[in-house]
């Protein structure tokens, strides 16, 4: 009787009840803590869920065959589609016409405009014997991809680098493949200088979507004056006999923001191709590279990337 006095005496009890509210307190305690702990990663799962951003490249579809979009200052692709496929230039062959010409030819030197000039398919409008200043022929040629432009470019410079008793053609071809290996461009090849296809089923030049960014990334850095004019809805030139009236090929130029520079091409075999740049703000230049669309679908494809561009740099 004593002893269950005892159990059940004031002090046993109060002991008691201390120890089981102390034991509550500890495990609210607990508790307590796995709440805040569980909550804490409930808002981070939050919060890295609306923080993780669709890519604004992963759903587009192209017309394009081979497509790429490269940040020149950071030296990546912010997207790529089959970009090391070697595909047929058309008139992006001319770029390199004009980077090879520029090494031979002063800007200030004359071009004759001779008849065996005019003998590439399609007219842009030159005159036999007529004479430009070198500068604003290679301008008014990458402008409006006039083939004759490309040609006579390409036969005066021919001059300055064929060895006696040689082919002058094949001086200047080799001269641009010398160059297209000089810069790195792996995988294009030239076998003319204005890009016409040569048959049905072969090419005038090759090169991949990668090669023709990498030209545009390595003629703004080196030669700029090459590509300012193609940044232009159209200009005027003069020469020693008219003046004339220049249209870009690129009929969307105004609706790129902040473009640099510009490059059509388009024939039977190759397709539309089109290789532009343009500043994506803070002197952030971006070149987007166009192989194998069709003639429409190459500007469609092109105002596409550089909306997934502009949203992706925005975001990133």
């Amino acid at each position: 009787m004593n002893n269950f006095k005892d159990i059940f005496g004031v002090e046993n009890r109060t002991k008691y009840f201390t120890h089981v509210l102390a034991s509550l307190c500890f495990i609210s305690i607990v508790v307590f803590l796995l709440l805040i702990i569980g909550n804490n990663s409930l808002n981070k799962n939050e919060v890295e869920a609306a923080t993780e951003k669709p890519d604004p490249f992963e759903s587009l579809a192209l017309e394009a065959k081979s497509a790429m979009v490269w940040d020149v200052v950071n030296e990546r692709e912010l997207f790529a589609k089959n970009p090391d496929v070697p595909l047929p230039l058309a008139s992006l062959t001319k770029v390199m016409t004009a980077v090879t010409a520029y090494a031979f030819l002063s800007d200030s030197a004359n071009v004759k405009i001779l008849l065996e000039y005019l003998e590439p398919e399609g007219d842009s409008g030159l005159v036999v014997d007529d004479i430009w200043r070198a500068s604003d022929l290679r301008d008014f040629t990458l402008l409006t991809s006039s083939n004759d432009g490309a040609f006579a470019l390409a036969a005066v410079a021919e001059s300055q680098t064929a060895e006696k008793g040689g082919d002058p053609q094949a001086q200047f071809l080799k001269a641009m493949n010398n160059k297209a290996a000089e810069i790195g461009l792996s995988n294009s090849r030239f076998f003319n200088e204005h890009g016409l296809d040569r048959e049905m089923d072969r090419g005038g030049a090759y090169g991949s979507a990668r090669d023709m960014a990498l030209l545009f990334e390595y003629t703004l850095k080196n030669y700029p004056e090459i590509l300012e004019a193609t940044r232009y809805k159209s200009l005027q030139f003069g020469s020693a006999e008219k003046v004339y009236a220049a249209d870009n090929t690129n009929i969307f130029i105004n609706e790129i923001p902040g473009i640099l520079a510009s490059k059509t091409g388009f024939t039977d075999l190759a397709g539309g191709n089109l290789v532009i740049a343009f500043d994506s703000g803070l002197n952030r230049p971006i070149i987007i590279s166009i192989l194998g669309s069709t003639e429409e679908g190459r500007f469609a494809d092109t105002l596409k990337l550089v909306n997934a561009s502009l949203k992706y740099i925005q975001e990133n």
